[in-house]
């Protein structure tokens, strides 16, 4: 991907506001050491403050717009997440030995990533500036399948 961090402020600024995000204070700060995703997160609810990190060492990600979208859906959808989170703690307990917890949590997150990433690409197809689709994970496989 190539890396234009001034793109990083402008599309933070465009989906913070589609997304009805402007009451959050929300920064970017860039991630150059090796590190397993292309970007994430950090969230704090009583503060409406959050901090996007995004991978410029090795992301899997190739278009920086839809990863900016993806990243700020996690945001919108934060209070969802958490009490489902909640809730599976509150049945489950919060071992992630118990097998019945690791099999709850991992279908919530095989639910939660999937839906994101399809509200992304939506969003993306009606707004994004760069539409296309990125399929650096998938295509990682493919390269390290064929450079065996």
């Amino acid at each position: 991907m190539f890396f234009d961090e001034s793109l990083v402020k402008d599309y933070l600024i465009k989906w913070q506001d589609i997304l009805r995000l402007k009451d959050w204070d929300i920064k970017y700060e860039l991630v150059d050491v090796e590190w397993r995703k292309s970007g994430d997160i950090k969230i704090d609810m009583t503060d409406r403050k959050a901090i996007l990190l995004i991978n410029t060492f090795n992301p899997k990600q190739t278009n920086l717009e839809a990863l900016v979208i993806h990243e700020l859906l996690h945001l919108k959808l934060w209070g969802m997440d958490q009490m489902l989170e909640g809730l599976l703690y509150s049945v489950f307990g919060e071992d992630d030995s118990d097998p019945k917890f690791n099999f709850a949590y991992t279908e919530f997150m095989h639910i939660l990533e999937p839906t994101v990433e399809d509200l992304t690409k939506s969003f993306l197809t009606l707004g994004g500036e760069n539409k296309e689709i990125s399929f650096g994970r998938v295509q990682k496989l493919v390269d390290e399948e064929l450079n065996r």
